[in-house]
């Protein structure tokens, strides 16, 4: 029997605990850093919160202290993307080296514009990195509903461990070697997705809008990958147009869900308070849109929507804006040349 070690006890880390125990043959821990976050959910087994109607097994481990969990085979990252660094930290010094890190955060960091794989590799050199991404809200995950995922490293022996660890009926994983494609598509589709729920806000959004936003989303999410050195072929995949699509789609999405309520009006703040929940495309916007001046990328949707949480243009306006852009071929920079 393996042992899997989750760091962080939000909606996410609790879905794929309770995924792991009903479906997989592992023993699970769950670590968070907050004693009266853990002593709630030991009490009520429960996250409601979060995960409404879902039941945490008994025979899940749920700490504060690290070194009070068994040794694992495999340790997960569910934190919040603001909130890796400090965790990968706290494990430096504490983990064995041939122990894989696995990442199911989407997002980069904010101050550095680094993936998450290059954060945890500068806080744990000597340990494999493994990003986990794809179309995978915590509330189907929890309830078996079949999901496929990616895992991705520049450790095929990693990647692999993931997929002998975590595969089940419920859940198939495919290996991939481009891990920063896989990270990137993971955490620029939050931009888009709450682009595509400012539409929505606005009631001006058809089927034809959010394909079209769609499509050339995943277009900027490329172009921008494949200058940073990911593969074409990555965003064709489940970490890029598979996950763009469900997070565009779906009322799980709490990116589309804060776009939304910009849409109807709201500020900012407010809609970030409504949500109650990270919004991960809200500072990777930021991010991505100092990437992009950077680089000299052409990424037209997250520039509007920079401008519209960032600075003074109204939602109407920045649809207005990308519609009046100047003529172009459809075919003119959609894609750079694969690395």
């Amino acid at each position: 029997m393996s042992n899997i070690l989750i760091m962080g006890a939000g909606g996410f880390g609790t879905a794929l605990a309770v995924m792991i125990s009903r479906f997989c043959s592992a023993d699970v821990t769950v670590w968070s850093p907050f004693e009266e976050e853990a002593a709630q959910l030991r009490d009520t087994r429960a996250n409601e919160r979060l995960l409404p109607g879902i039941a945490i097994p008994g025979d899940i481990a749920i700490t504060t202290e690290i070194a009070a969990a068994p040794t694992p085979d495999l340790v997960i990252l569910a934190t919040p993307s603001f909130a890796v660094r400090e965790t990968a930290r706290r494990l430096a010094g504490v983990l064995p080296r041939e122990v894989p890190v696995a990442c199911v955060s989407k997002g980069l960091e904010g101050e550095t514009g680094k993936t998450l794989s290059e954060v945890i590799a500068e806080e744990l050199p000597a340990n494999a990195c493994v990003a986990i991404s794809g179309p995978s809200h915590a509330e189907e995950l929890a309830r078996g509903i079949p999901t496929t995922i990616v895992a991705a490293s520049r450790s095929r022996a990693a990647a692999e461990t993931v997929q002998d660890l975590l595969m089940n009926e419920t859940l198939r994983i495919y290996v991939n070697d481009d891990i920063t494609g896989v990270e990137l598509g993971g955490a620029l589709k939050n931009i888009i997705a709450l682009a595509a729920g400012v539409l929505d806000g606005l009631a001006i959004g058809g089927d034809n809008t959010k394909a079209a936003l769609m499509t050339r989303g995943i277009t900027e999410i490329a172009r921008l990958g494949i200058a940073l050195g990911a593969k074409t072929e990555t965003f064709a995949g489940l970490s890029g147009i598979g996950d763009l699509i469900v997070t565009c789609s779906s009322m799980h999405s709490r990116n589309r869900r804060f776009g939304m309520l910009i849409g109807q009006g709201k500020s900012v703040g407010d809609a970030l308070a409504e949500v109650g929940k990270t919004v991960e495309g809200y500072p990777c916007t930021k991010t991505a849109h100092f990437l992009a001046e950077k680089l000299r990328i052409e990424m037209p949707i997250v520039d509007v929507t920079y401008q519209v949480l960032y600075g003074s243009l109204s939602p109407l306006e920045g649809v207005k804006s990308l519609m009046e852009r100047p003529k172009r071929h459809e075919s003119e920079t959609i894609w750079l040349l694969s690395r």
